[in-house]
């Protein structure tokens, strides 16, 4: 079974947070399960719960919309023709730009774990 995470933790990734209260923005997670049928969070004791399936489908979503200015309309015609499997080898198609991104921040991030283990291994000399 995948882990699941509940719909603030699932806004703090998205980086869906008022800038001055630091609240997560769940409500625009909630609106786009209204527009996409694609996004359906299992319901526990009345909670939002998201598989990291879902976790995946509604970064792009968010990718597609904020990043590369789409429509909802748009992203709902791009998703429903499910092109996965095709689109992704396509250089220049939006999905391999969201992949990419995602493959670049990925590596950015263990890179930055190996550095702070390589300067930890290090004995001060000071």
């Amino acid at each position: 079974m995948s882990k699941l995470i509940n719909i603030s933790e699932l806004s703090k990734i998205l980086n869906l947070v008022d800038s001055k209260t630091k609240k997560p923005q769940n409500h625009i997670v909630r609106f786009w399960e209204k527009k996409f049928k694609e996004i359906r969070p299992q319901k526990i004791n009345k909670r939002r719960y998201y598989s990291t399936k879902q976790v995946e489908i509604i970064k792009m979503i968010k990718y597609l919309l904020k990043n590369k200015g789409m429509t909802i309309t748009g992203v709902k015609d791009l998703l429903r023709q499910n092109i996965n499997k095709l689109d992704d080898h396509n250089d220049h198609s939006l999905k391999a730009d969201y992949y990419k991104k995602s493959l670049k921040l990925k590596s950015q991030r263990l890179l930055d774990k190996i550095k702070k283990i390589k300067n930890y291994g290090k004995k001060n000399t000071s």
